[in-house]
């Protein structure tokens, strides 16, 4: 049993570019210090600060619409200039941004700093994705995005329960740490990736069912961002609103939330990357993806059906996390199959922008909700939210069947064409 479990683990994890590894290992080290972001809502809300739950809402609204620009400048700069010195400075930018930002009290100057930080910040993800995808096969890239994902996550653990005990002393420190690994990161990736090492790729193969070039004029595509941007609207809710409500309503204690948002990150871990090579060769990115969302509607919806107390708040976290490791691995595999080379930035700066938008419209629009109609009524709007985003999903997965279908029948009635011609000329 030891054996087979062992060999699961060991295929998983095989087959991977060195670069891919470097990469996940330089996202480990940034991500261990993501401290300010779980604890930003309760920290604007404490009796240091003494903002109001909208207030705070409205800072992250920023974060996310920060987070919406960056995207889209980075992906074009990613296209242009090449996705290591795009990581490189944002980098370096988004650690001393952290530091600042740690130093603001008013809350003018604090909501735009947010925006400035989120701004640069987020315009390294797309030079990230397209990093991960240059350096990995077809074969592999699933699990390519996935072993980015498990330092992500490694990171957020390690950071979260790390930032609940130090948010429980002191705040101010949060933004400290998360400045400093920002930095070390962009040490990191300056002495093991070198711009010599990003080499271009021989022109690659993508599905037959995509006709243009660009990103914002592909319909499929632009159908799968908004149901992205409503899944991860939703998806915010657990690390903002959601820790909000732990507090206020539940009165579990800030080392406790953040042992909560590390379990998310541990389970993250211990599972994904086996689980999706075992799912990765069955061609269905899109049914795992609407199982995924549905998965983290039961979550929200269970929050106002069962009684909360520390175990059954374990478990659903639990829950939502199986969600999520169905859901977003494959939907990196889908963007990626219909993208290129030449155009993959604007393809990863659409769907950050998507997870951007949602940091703007989820927890703003939840923490008002929350503040005039209580949690309760957040949770259940949530759950339907997230059964409308499945639906859009599943729909989508029919689609592109039918679209399959269409360019194999077209391929076939080429070659179908062409033997005949051959057959005629023969004779």
């Amino acid at each position: 049993m030891f054996s087979q479990t062992y060999n699961q683990y060991k295929k998983a994890y095989s087959g991977l570019s060195k670069q891919t590894w470097l990469l996940s290992w330089i996202m480990l080290v940034n991500r261990s210090g993501t401290m300010v972001i779980p604890f930003m809502s309760i920290y604007l809300t404490s009796p240091q600060m003494g903002y109001s739950l909208s207030q705070a809402g409205f800072v992250f609204g920023l974060f996310g619409a920060g987070a919406f620009t960056g995207a889209y400048i980075g992906g074009r700069l990613t296209d242009k200039i090449g996705f290591h010195k795009i990581q490189l400075f944002t980098l370096t930018g988004g650690g001393l941004l952290f530091m600042v930002l740690g130093q603001m009290k008013s809350y003018p100057l604090i909501c735009i700093f947010t925006f400035i930080l989120s701004l640069v910040n987020e315009a390294f993800r797309p030079a990230n994705s397209t990093a991960i995808a240059h350096y990995s096969s077809e074969e592999n890239r699933t699990r390519s995005y996935s072993l980015n994902r498990l330092a992500i996550n490694l990171g957020w653990a390690i950071g979260s329960a790390l930032g609940g005990i130090i948010a429980h002393y002191n705040y101010e420190l949060l933004f400290w740490v998360d400045g400093i690994t920002n930095l070390s990161a962009a040490f990191l990736l300056y002495k093991l990736l070198s711009p010599a090492t990003q080499t271009i790729k021989k022109q690659e193969v993508i599905s037959p069912a995509v006709k243009t070039a660009s990103a914002y004029k592909d319909k499929a595509y632009l159908w799968f961002i908004v149901c992205s941007m409503l899944f991860a609207a939703c998806f915010f809710q657990l690390f903002t609103n959601f820790s909000v409500y732990l507090k206020k309503d539940k009165a579990f204690s800030e080392p406790f939330i953040g042992m909560l948002m590390a379990l998310n990150g541990i389970v993250i871990v211990l599972v994904e990357m086996v689980l999706v090579y075992r799912l990765e060769k069955k061609k269905t990115p899109l049914l795992f993806v609407t199982i995924g969302v549905l998965l983290t509607g039961v979550f929200f919806s269970l929050l106002n059906i069962l009684h909360i107390d520390h175990v059954m708040a374990l478990s659903l976290i639990v829950l939502i996390t199986l969600g999520e490791m169905l859901a977003m691995p494959f939907m990196n595999t889908f963007w990626i199959g219909r993208s290129n080379h030449t155009n993959r930035g604007q393809y990863a700066a659409l769907y950050t922008m998507a997870w951007s938008a949602a940091q703007t419209l989820g927890p703003m629009f939840g923490a008002r909700v929350a503040d005039t109609s209580g949690f309760k009524t957040l949770f259940w709007m949530l759950a339907a939210v997230c059964v409308i985003a499945a639906t859009g999903f599943h729909f989508l997965r029919k689609q592109q069947n039918n679209e399959q279908a269409e360019a194999l029948n077209m391929q076939e009635q080429i070659l179908e064409d062409e033997v005949a011609a051959a057959q005629d000329m023969a004779g």
